[in-house]
């Protein structure tokens, strides 16, 4: 039994009539009679009853049709869902991101692919920023959003969008009322930072800021989430060097300066290159346009 034999058999059923079945299926009428007397064979069971004069289902027959219905819709779905899934246009999309994006770019992003992928299921993860690239490549997500590092073997990226490091300190701090600040400026303070198993291009970025003016920066507390820093700075227990998108967050006790010279991060969307989810393209596609 397959396909054709449900085909044959719900036309027998809505016509009740050999003959008119068989020309619905373009078939003449002896070897439409021989396809049905298969399918009975093949199930064990009498699904018409035949005589010279009318055309009736049995008990079984009458189950069958419905059976037959959904089995043949069944299939239809099926058939119109691998489409989709290979067009990207239905699935599950997994998209890993740091916390930095989702001050920035992940909620226009999100929102831009939800309205062009309605069928697509986004599954967000909130990772540290050094992790994601492994995850990338383990399979564990599609895409990610992060800071840019060092070429990965295995991984395309995507630069989106560039963001300025920013000074933030409490309120009350000598500095707070200053137009911008240097890193000569911050030489004696306590500065909070994230540890480089965290974020380490973060971290790079701060290190050279005052690398580059012969100074070595006086690190203090190094807690591993940026909301954690943010919080931190505005008990007052140090100073931040922080990506702008996050400063244009921070709380009404934090003032924020500008750098002279800031140093510059960029975001990059990480995919694999062997990728094997067509939902990707479409979140590539729309990531183009936002750069």
């Amino acid at each position: 039994m397959d396909s054709r034999h449900l085909h044959y058999f719900i036309a027998l059923a809505e016509t009740l009539h050999f003959g008119h079945a068989a020309a619905r299926m373009n078939m003449t009428q002896p070897p439409f009679s021989r396809q049905i007397a298969q399918l009975e064979a093949s199930l064990g069971a009498q699904l018409v009853a035949r005589n010279s004069r009318h055309v009736r289902l049995t008990a079984a027959g009458v189950h069958f049709l419905q059976d037959a219905r959904r089995i043949l819709a069944d299939l239809d779905k099926a058939g119109r869902d691998a489409r989709l899934i290979a067009a990207g246009q239905k699935g599950e999309l997994r998209l890993g991101f740091m916390m930095h994006a989702a001050d920035s770019i992940l909620p226009d992003l999100v929102r831009q692919y939800r309205a062009a992928h309605p069928d697509v299921r986004i599954t967000l993860r909130e990772i540290i920023p050094a992790d994601i690239a492994s995850h990338v490549l383990q399979g564990e997500i599609d895409a990610g959003l992060t800071f840019a590092s060092p070429n990965v073997t295995g991984l395309t990226r995507l630069p989106l969008l560039s963001d300025v490091l920013q000074l933030i300190v409490p309120k009350d701090h000598p500095l707070a009322d200053r137009a911008d600040a240097c890193a000569h400026d911050l030489q004696d303070q306590d500065i909070i930072l994230a540890p480089a198993h965290i974020a380490g291009a973060l971290r790079d970025a701060v290190m050279a800021y005052f690398l580059q003016a012969g100074l070595v920066p006086r690190i203090g507390l190094e807690p591993g989430l940026q909301h954690s820093i943010v919080q931190l700075v505005a008990a007052g227990l140090g100073v931040a060097l922080v990506p702008a998108s996050v400063s244009r967050t921070a709380r009404p006790d934090i003032a924020t300066i500008p750098l002279i010279a800031p140093p510059r991060l960029d975001i990059v969307l990480l995919t694999a290159l062997r990728n094997t989810n067509p939902a990707v393209a479409g979140l590539e596609s729309i990531a183009v346009t936002m750069r």
